[in-house]
């Protein structure tokens, strides 16, 4: 199977946004939820690099047919 942007894009989007969250969440975390905080943050940290090394994946080149 082949790697494509879309779904280099589809890998993205969710990952950066989860992973926001996550980040916000250890950020901002107060009371009994601080417990959690290094899990939220690793979490946040783990989903972003994870997305943004999709990215670096490169891309296949895209099959030429020969028509004669």
């Amino acid at each position: 199977m082949s790697l494509n942007r879309t779904a280099k894009g589809i890998v993205l989007v969710p990952s950066l946004l989860l992973g926001g969250a996550f980040l916000a969440a250890g950020v901002w975390s107060e009371g009994p939820a601080a417990s959690n905080k290094t899990l939220a943050l690793s979490l946040g940290g783990l989903l972003m690099a994870a997305g943004l090394l999709a990215q670096l994946l490169p891309e296949s080149k895209p099959e030429s047919s020969e028509s004669d």
